[in-house]
């Protein structure tokens, strides 16, 4: 689970990076690491959605900051 978890915010973190790459560039770094295959691409894409849509899970059941007050 932690693995699961770890991953997720790796991948967000990649995409946040390249997102920020793309807007204030206009390069798109991460089609360019995808070796420009759209395939590969869109791929990414659709299993970084499902990555954010796992973290949000995560911190909602798992609840990682209880004992932070």
């Amino acid at each position: 689970m932690r693995q699961t978890s770890l991953l997720c915010v790796i991948m967000l973190i990649t995409l946040g990076i390249c997102g920020g790459v793309y807007a204030f560039s206009g390069f798109n770094l991460l089609f360019f690491l995808c070796f420009k295959t759209e395939h590969i691409y869109r791929s990414f894409l659709a299993v970084c959605s499902v990555a954010a849509i796992y973290t949000i899970y995560a911190l909602f059941a798992f609840k990682p900051f209880r004992g932070l007050k």
